[in-house]
């Protein structure tokens, strides 16, 4: 699998993002884990590439405003998947095909499980309180 993380650079596409200087334990999209005290970091929004058409969504989300870290986008970023997360599945004319609520140390076995549909051409891990995208998932 192939992890799609967002780069601080899109936060400046957003005219009406936030900085915030300091805002603990936020997850951060751009290196995939939560934020320290003092690391300062843009909220803005945002909408993922794999939902198009009236699947497009736009939510708010959080990055570094200069990421000092390169996540690994071979492997599922474990401190962001410490809790229950919606997957959603999207096939390629980006219509969403099927969701479900995934459970701590079931991310893998679920993940293999939709990638077996060949109709099914991305995934979004997203917030289950919030629905906010956390990242998408691709075949490598």
């Amino acid at each position: 699998m192939r992890i799609h993380n967002v780069p601080t650079s899109a936060a400046l596409s957003d005219p009406g993002r936030e900085y915030r200087a300091s805002e603990p334990d936020a997850p951060l999209r751009c290196c995939l884990r939560k934020s320290l005290p003092d690391e300062p970091v843009w909220l803005f929004c945002y909408s993922p590439s794999s939902g198009k058409g009236p699947y497009a969504e736009v939510g708010p989300i959080f990055t570094h405003v200069d990421c000092p870290d390169e996540p690994s986008l071979d492997r599922l970023p474990v401190e962001l998947l410490n809790n229950p997360r919606i997957l959603r599945s999207y096939n390629a004319a980006g219509q969403i095909h099927d969701g479900e609520v995934v459970e701590p140390g079931s991310f893998d076995r679920v993940i293999e499980g939709l990638f077996n549909n060949p109709e099914i051409e991305s995934l979004q891990v997203r917030s289950v309180s919030h629905g906010c995208f956390y990242f998408a998932i691709t075949r490598a």
